[in-house]
């Protein structure tokens, strides 16, 4: 009875990985969002570069903002594969196997993918986020003083260097891992060799 009562418990524990899907379809759905922001900012980009072209003497519009909006839209796009990265990857790690191996669209970076590298993937994405943020405040620093101190500044340079750092530290632990198991196994590998070769041996010695 109460080995029944435990295999019913784990099969519950088991199916309750399917909790984050409705998770992930919300992620989705975030990016929908997104899509739609980046084509409002794109479209206000358009819009202006009609009514005050750069070099107009009526209001041009200066590079420096224009590289801001550009920079705008990379950051969007980034957002976006940030979760794409969380949504594939985390429901194909921690909810259910996707089938993609014969599938000619299949992304490079799901190739070997498993929670150490995915979380390799999200620091460095963060990293690269932060990092586009830092450079939309030099890009027009002027501008971003007189709005915000030099002390907030420092906040998005020392956080900018925090999640690299994080990403350096993820990339060192998961490599020190992978080496180890990889030694692990080449051990093993090398004794099943030679308790073959012993075995051939004696086989060898009984016959003759």
């Amino acid at each position: 009875m109460s080995k029944k009562l435990e295999n019913l418990f784990e099969g519950f524990m088991f199916w309750s990985r399917w909790v984050q899907a409705p998770m992930y379809g919300g992620l989705i759905f975030g990016s929908f969002i997104y899509l739609y922001v980046f084509f409002h900012e794109l479209f206000n980009m358009f819009t202006r570069l009609l009514n005050q072209p750069v070099g107009s003497k009526s209001g041009p519009w200066e590079e420096t903002e224009m590289m801001l909006s550009v920079l705008n839209l990379v950051d969007i796009s980034m957002v976006m594969n940030l979760l794409v990265i969380v949504t594939i990857g985390g429901y194909s790690i921690f909810t259910s196997r996707m089938d993609l191996d014969l599938h000619e669209d299949k992304p490079l970076w799901l190739n070997n993918l498993d929670a150490g590298q995915l979380k390799i993937k999200l620091a460095t994405s963060l990293a690269s986020i932060t990092g586009v943020q830092l450079l939309k405040t030099f890009v027009d620093y002027r501008e971003a003083a007189t709005k915000v101190s030099s002390e907030e500044i420092i906040i998005e340079i020392i956080i900018h260097i925090v999640f690299i750092l994080s990403a350096l530290l993820l990339a060192q632990t998961e490599k020190i891992t992978h080496s180890y198991q990889h030694e692990k196994n080449l051990m093993k590998s090398k004794m099943i060799k030679k308790n073959k070769e012993d075995e051939n041996l004696l086989k060898y010695d009984f016959d003759s």
